[in-house]
């Protein structure tokens, strides 16, 4: 199988930012890419031909969820992930590290105890199943062969990922321990001869800049397909720093490999990190938002981040569509009063068409950045949105 090929298509003459194309056996990731996320093998409420229609190439899928449900030998059988979903784009996969972030109420512990759901030693992570109570040891070896197993074209080295706020000793120990498991990652994989899974290897050290900096010449010193950076979207890191961290790393990434920004999402995100470099990025926020009803509008939306709640009553009686002038199969079609109407009465139609239009939103954005930055206007379109 073909390794991972990324093409740098344009340099923008007045930022750091560019396009390019990520070739994998399924297809190609047009960048800069926004990658939604598929937790449990599915963009929730969405076909794969819908996915596309959004104009999205590539998603991302938990291997922790899949590991719990429906399990690594049943995805086997069918033939990966891509068979099991009847997806045929390029697919991405995370390395489970998160969950040792997430699955706590204010982050990783060191004992299970019956109320945190980890237990992590430099060995990996003993995680404890949020169903059903089953425990279940997940380290960077039993990570990346789980990866493989799924088939993705793009899997991440297994890191952990760090709660804020943090003191930098803590934080230390897990870009360490990320450090580690990184070499393990990459020996697990290429035991695999001719796999065709491309692996990127992820920077820690929180918000501390001489950690990051030490993390990210670590990390492009070793053989991966690609980088990634974690664990600055987590919890609350204070805005500046976030992308502070970007500042930091991205001069000592190679720039002939392709950059991941981990769980960073918002509309305002997105132009600051493609402006600083970044090739793709992930976040729930279009599908998890477009569930509680809020519709993504660049004019309606000033005020709340680009997007406004269609469930209040003001929308009751609306015959306009969601979003005006969108060309989205949810806009074309349905008025405002009816998808109030939707989720006011909690019919499944409501969460499916909100979702449609605001991954097409997104997808249609991601097209409009990448023509400015073929002309060398992206500056301009950052200050017609960001103001």
């Amino acid at each position: 199988m073909a390794k991972l090929r990324f093409k740098i298509i344009h340099r923008d003459k007045k930022s750091k930012a560019r396009t390019g194309t990520i070739k994998t056996d399924h297809g190609i990731i047009r960048t800069p890419a926004f990658v939604p996320v598929g937790s449990g093998a599915t963009v929730k409420s969405l076909t794969p031909e819908e996915i596309k229609q959004a104009k999205i190439d590539v998603f991302f899928v938990n291997t922790y969820h899949m590991l719990f449900r429906p399990g690594i030998e049943k995805i086997k059988k069918v033939g990966g992930l891509h068979k099991f979903m009847n997806w045929q784009g390029p697919l991405m996969t995370d390395s489970g590290g998160f969950q040792a972030f997430s699955l706590s109420e204010k982050g990783p512990r060191d004992t299970l105890d019956g109320k945190s759901l980890v237990k992590i030693n430099s060995e990996g992570i003993k995680f404890k199943s949020v169903w059903d109570g089953k425990e279940m040891f997940l380290g960077p070896k039993e990570s990346i062969e789980a990866q493989i197993g799924f088939g993705a074209d793009i899997i991440m080295s297994f890191d952990e990922c760090t709660f804020y706020p943090i003191t930098k000793e803590r934080a230390k120990l897990a870009m360490d321990r990320t450090h580690q498991w990184a070499i393990i990652s990459l020996e697990t994989l290429a035991k695999r001869k001719n796999s065709e899974q491309n692996l990127f290897g992820i920077v820690q050290g929180s918000i501390f800049r001489d950690l990051r900096v030490k993390s990210a010449k670590y990390m492009a010193c070793l053989p991966f397909d690609g980088l990634a950076i974690g664990s600055v979207a987590n919890s609350q890191e204070p805005r500046e720093l976030v992308f502070a961290v970007l500042d930091w790393t991205l001069p000592y990434l190679p720039s002939e490999k392709p950059v991941h920004f981990l769980g960073v999402g918002e509309i305002e995100d997105i132009f600051l990190s493609v402006e600083k470099g970044i090739d793709s990025l992930d976040c729930v926020t279009p599908t998890r938002l477009g569930r509680m009803g809020w519709i993504f509008d660049k004019i309606m939306g000033i005020k709340h981040k680009f997007r406004y709640d269609i469930t209040k009553s003001v929308y009751a009686a609306d015959k306009n569509p969601p979003v005006i002038d969108c060309s989205c199969y949810t806009c074309q079609n349905f008025s405002r009063a009816y998808i109030n109407h939707l989720f006011r009465n909690r019919e499944l139609l409501a969460y499916r068409l909100a979702t449609t239009h605001n991954l097409f939103f997104f997808g249609s954005l991601m097209e409009k950045i990448s023509e400015s930055i073929a002309e060398d206007k992206f500056l301009r379109l950052k200050k017609i949105w960001l103001g």
